[in-house]
């Protein structure tokens, strides 16, 4: 015989305990909406490639105006950036969830600061749609770029990715990108919200400004980070010197110089780069920040979870890779060398050391170069491309970015 469990007191818990959950939703409902009236200043940040440079950029550059600012980015390692510039990572208890923006929202108005910019943390389009219109509710929205990654998400076009991307459009607010291919999604998407849209073009100024970084950082992003805070009042003396003094982020792109005998290596991080498009732009701005060398080797570290980046950067390799060698290391390997081969590429070109050590890694690089070389590491940070990557930085001197090249990657 079945006992039924739900007599007697046991049949008030259950509408008990659904009330509870409903008050508590509604005060942490409310705790938010006042958190966020409490900060004037919200600047949601998102695109595929230099979200954390962009939050980065921007916080510094309000700072040195004088703005009490709080920023957290979640690129290659989350970070909440407080109001004096010092840096705590972002401590999880489990997979990164939206909730985590709100409690960061909620925590930046107890310290009165003026200003909040968060990096969207979200890739699935609803979730990017809800993290802005029910958690950020931005009056400052910037949009990087639009580029061919997260096709299986977002795609399968980059057309689709940019539309995606139109979710974070804040209503009624200002909004500023540096995309120009894909500009059609944003100037659409802002006009159906009544926001104004501000689309950044690097000048010759961005570029002179560049060589101030202590790193490689794209004039696109300064440009795109220059306005939001010329916008906000800040003029542009001021921001840059802020954002030359900032820490970059763990991601952004560095260079050293590595002298080994009589062999020399120009090794430039450019692992945040792991869609084609971006992979060129680092391998140009690479090139262009280093002096001029025999030869150009890639580096590209793939994720064990990527076959379709597997592929499509084997694709990449045979028809458009920037270089006169490409080195894969990390997990599926053989996959992007056969889609490599099948597409054109010549075998000679390519080689395939799979999990190889960082000091293997390091000897085959130094193999293929002639005298000189530039070696730029590519894919993604995770597992090998972090370890090889501080193999080769600690065998070397950082460079600053005022070296001018004279030949292009392409």
């Amino acid at each position: 015989m079945v006992i039924d469990t739900l007599t007697g007191p046991s049949l008030l818990i259950l509408p008990a305990l659904l009330a509870f959950l409903v008050i508590a939703g509604i005060i942490e409902h409310r705790r938010h909406r006042q958190a966020l009236a409490r900060i004037p200043i919200r600047i949601h940040v998102n695109g595929t490639r230099g979200k954390s440079s962009v939050t980065r950029l921007i916080a510094a550059g309000l700072r040195a105006g004088g703005i009490r600012t709080i920023a957290k980015t979640t690129g290659s390692a989350a970070r909440l950036i407080w109001e004096n510039g010092r840096e705590t990572p972002v401590v999880r208890h489990g997979p990164p969830s939206v909730r985590e923006q709100i409690k960061v929202i909620i925590r930046a108005a107890t310290r009165d600061v003026q200003a909040l910019v968060l990096e969207c943390m979200a890739v699935q389009p609803e979730y990017q749609r809800f993290t802005e219109h029910l958690v950020v509710k931005a009056t400052h929205g910037v949009i990087t770029n639009a580029r061919e990654d997260h096709l299986d998400v977002m795609g399968p076009t980059v057309e689709d990715v940019a539309w995606a991307l139109s979710n974070t459009m804040p209503k009624r607010a200002k909004a500023f990108t540096a995309e120009h291919k894909m500009i059609h999604p944003f100037q659409q998407t802002a006009a159906a919200r009544e926001t104004t849209l501000t689309v950044t073009q690097p000048a010759e100024a961005d570029v002179e400004a560049a060589k101030g970084f202590s790193y490689l950082e794209h004039p696109e992003n300064i440009a795109l980070a220059l306005a939001v805070c010329q916008s906000l009042g800040i003029d542009r003396e001021t921001a840059l010197h802020g954002m030359w003094e900032a820490r970059p982020d763990i991601g952004a792109l560095q260079a050293w110089e590595i002298a080994f005998f009589e062999k020399r290596l120009f090794f430039v991080n450019a692992l945040a780069a792991n869609d084609p498009e971006s992979t060129l732009l680092a391998c140009e701005r690479a090139r262009h920040s280093v002096p001029s060398t025999d030869k150009t080797i890639v580096l590209f570290n793939n994720r064990g979870d990527r076959l379709s980046r597997a592929q499509q950067f084997g694709k990449f390799i045979a028809t458009r890779w920037p270089s006169d060698h490409c080195v894969l290391i990390g997990q599926l390997t053989k996959a992007v060398e056969d889609q490599a081969i099948r597409e054109g590429l010549d075998a000679e070109r390519i080689t395939n050391l799979g999990d190889a050590s960082p000091a293997e890694v390091f000897e085959k690089v130094l193999a293929l170069t002639p005298s000189t070389a530039l070696v730029v590491a590519v894919g993604n940070i995770v597992g090998l491309g972090e370890e090889v990557a501080s193999y080769f930085q600690n065998r070397g001197k950082a460079l600053g970015t005022g070296v001018s090249g004279s030949r292009s990657c392409s």
